[in-house]
């Protein structure tokens, strides 16, 4: 046993597919390696401490939500035959929570690689992902399994519901902003929104879905080609669809429109919608300064910028 061991993971963003992935469809996920999770273990002498934002004491009084972290770290010291095993584990993170960023599958893949970091034994990414779905499980009760695949690896994801995730190739040459509207995202509520009007007018309702799915198929090309001309064009198709099933939010329709008044090449929403974050396109250092100004002047929360090597 290791008497410090670390953990790494980051934030992700979903480009394309939000909503029509639960009927199906594909949806591409993009991780945020610049926006980082660490957890790092220490042996002590006595006690089992946990130190992350919003929570400092004993594991066992650990409640409401981080009650999937706790239940996570309690099945990993199970399967190491360590369950009074002593430590101190901190969880340091710059992803913002409730953001449609991955923050909970961030956390969930970095303890595990810590955990298995920490007793010294080898962890396949197989299992890295059926680890990291107990704590998702737990906090979200049906998660697709997007957010963990994205937040433990450096590339694009591929993503159909009930098939495995499928690394992609990528070779983009704009850069992605991400801007909070500083309303929480609401994924269960936006959920819901969906399949109401999906019971109830199915066929006002699935050519959105189908359309959304199609949209991220050509997307798929857009990336793998470096045209950021279509992919910016597809963003803002993408955005109309989701306004369509009714989970965008004013907050976010005024920072979509921001950003393209501004010179983006696309901007739409991103995750469950009704309040979160958004994405705009960007394809010279001069329209990113440009557009990160108007997004600020339109009341955004935080705003990041991410730049991909080739891929």
């Amino acid at each position: 046993m290791e008497k410090l061991a670390t953990g790494t993971s980051h934030a992700k963003v979903i480009l394309l597919g939000e909503h029509a992935v639960v009927y199906g469809q594909p949806a591409i996920a993009l991780p945020l390696p610049d926006l980082a999770m660490t957890a790092t273990i220490e042996a002590r002498e006595e006690g089992q401490i946990v130190i992350a934002q919003g929570y400092q004491g004993p594991l066992a009084t650990m409640a409401e939500v981080y009650e999937g972290v706790r239940q996570l770290i309690v099945r990993l010291l199970r399967h190491f035959n360590a369950i009074k095993t002593p430590f101190t584990l901190r969880i340091q993170s710059s992803i913002p929570q409730e953001r449609g960023m991955g923050s909970s599958a961030a956390s969930a893949i970095a303890i595990v690689r810590a955990f298995f970091a920490f007793f010294e034994t080898e962890l396949s990414d197989a299992e890295l992902q059926r680890w990291a779905n107990i704590e998702e499980a737990i906090t979200h009760g049906s998660p697709s399994g997007i957010d963990a695949a994205t937040t433990a690896h450096d590339v694009p994801v591929w993503f159909v519901k009930g098939e495995k995730p499928e690394p992609m190739s990528m070779a983009l040459h704009g850069t992605l902003i991400i801007a909070d509207t500083g309303v929480h995202g609401q994924t269960g509520l936006a959920v819901s929104v969906v399949r109401e009007q999906l019971d109830n007018e199915p066929e006002a309702t699935r050519p959105h879905i189908d359309a959304l799915g199609q949209i991220a198929r050509e997307t798929r090309e857009d990336l793998a080609n470096d045209d950021i001309q279509s992919l910016g064009r597809h963003m803002n198709d993408a955005q109309s669809h989701l306004s369509a099933l009714g989970v965008s939010h004013p907050k976010l329709d005024e920072l979509i429109n921001a950003a393209n008044q501004a010179g983006a090449l696309g901007a739409k929403l991103t995750g469950g919608g009704v309040g979160g974050a958004m994405l705009a396109l960007a394809q010279s250092d001069e329209d990113v300064q440009r557009i990160i100004q108007a997004l600020e002047a339109a009341g955004a929360q935080e705003v990041w910028a991410q730049r991909y090597p080739q891929m």
